[in-house]
């Protein structure tokens, strides 16, 4: 096992195209870290310098205490697991599992010792004698691993293991990963999109955007505390309703629309107020006096979601639209007008102009 660390790493494409921008980060030993951001943010980008597989523009990456910039992929003792598995098609399991180390030059009882001990655990053992197209997609997900494993590296490399699996088997996936890491204690770091899949993987949590490193922390962390309105909007399913607002006589008021009213913070004139849909309780006349916020919606559609149900609205005309989690038995007409109350606890403020966490 092995510490990783980066040193204001960047990657520049030709034509001065910058897609990571000067990351730094300490992984410690052991912990498993989520990289989790949209499509093109630069996370795979990033995962992809640590293993050797792009060459770095300027800073350093360290596995343990070796710079490994210059040191090419086969030499970094990592282990990489990809998303379309890459397993060999004409090569039994067994011989999947083994290349690796039989190019490596290792003896053939300690190549077996590996891959029974890696079968054991994935519980493929049964599967040591069939070849790739007989396996189902878990299956090969579970023998792209086992790849990994065999080699006892310092790091596994996870680039979006699970987007090729359905819904259901994702699930079982991300159970299986979790459960697997923390048994072999082997540092981790892991590429997702998928903000669901992040939060429940993750020891710590680095949310990218747009070549930069938005916030690190553990997962409820910055879920409780995003510390600017892109995590908010990202981080939460459905997103953080993010309103624009004013100050006007010490009170906080809609840019557009109507219905909010709350206490301003000293100093704030515009701002962008954020209460995620579970925060936000339907009541049935306004409150004579709060300690949060109200606010007067006007529904324009309700999702139903099974155990609870999604009331989608607006505040008044033209205003901000909001999302507000409910019981499944609310039963709410296109154009209702309901009554909503969040506690001052779970409002969020962030500066109109850069985006950032005012009481950070």
């Amino acid at each position: 096992m092995a510490t990783i660390t980066l040193d204001q790493v960047r990657k520049v494409y030709a034509g001065n195209v910058e897609a990571v921008k000067g990351v730094s980060l300490d992984i410690a030993d052991g912990e498993f870290i989520v990289l989790v951001g949209p499509s093109g943010c630069g996370k795979s980008t990033l995962l992809r310098m640590i293993a050797g597989l792009e060459a770095i523009s300027a800073g350093d990456v360290r596995i343990g205490d070796r710079v490994v910039n210059r040191i090419d992929p086969a030499e970094r003792d990592i282990a990489m697991v990809f998303q379309n598995y890459a397993l060999y098609p004409h090569m039994t399991v067994y011989n999947n599992l083994a290349y690796g180390l039989k190019n490596r030059g290792v003896k053939r009882d300690e190549i077996d010792r590996r891959v029974k001990k890696a079968a054991d655990i994935l519980e493929i053992g049964a599967f040591l004698d069939r070849k790739p197209r007989a396996l189902s997609g878990g299956q090969r997900q579970r023998v792209a691993m086992g790849r990994a494993i065999v080699r006892e590296p310092a790091a596994f490399l996870f680039d979006e293991p699970l987007s090729n699996l359905d819904a259901k088997l994702r699930v079982q996936m991300r159970v299986e990963i979790k459960r697997l890491q923390k048994a072999l204690g082997t540092t981790s770091v892991y590429v997702t999109h998928d903000q669901l899949e992040a939060m429940t993987l993750a020891d710590r949590l680095v949310v990218i955007n747009g070549g930069i490193i938005e916030q690190v922390g553990a997962p409820i962390d910055v879920y409780d505390r995003p510390a600017s309105t892109f995590v908010a909007g990202f981080i939460g399913s459905p997103a953080m309703n993010l309103v624009p607002v004013h100050a006007a006589d010490g009170r906080l008021r809609v840019e557009a629309g109507d219905g909010l009213d709350a206490a301003a913070p000293a100093g704030v004139d515009r701002a962008v107020l954020g209460v995620r849909p579970e925060h936000l309780h339907i009541v049935p006349d306004r409150p004579v006096e709060t300690d949060g916020v109200v606010l007067d919606l006007e529904v324009a559609a309700v999702e139903p979601v099974g155990a609870e149900s999604f009331v989608h609205g607006r505040l008044g005309a033209g205003g901000p639209e909001l999302v507000v989690r409910a019981p499944s038995a609310a039963r709410y007409e296109h154009g209702a007008r309901i009554l909503l109350h969040a506690p001052a606890s779970a409002l969020h403020l962030f500066d109109r102009a850069t985006g950032r966490r005012l009481d950070a």
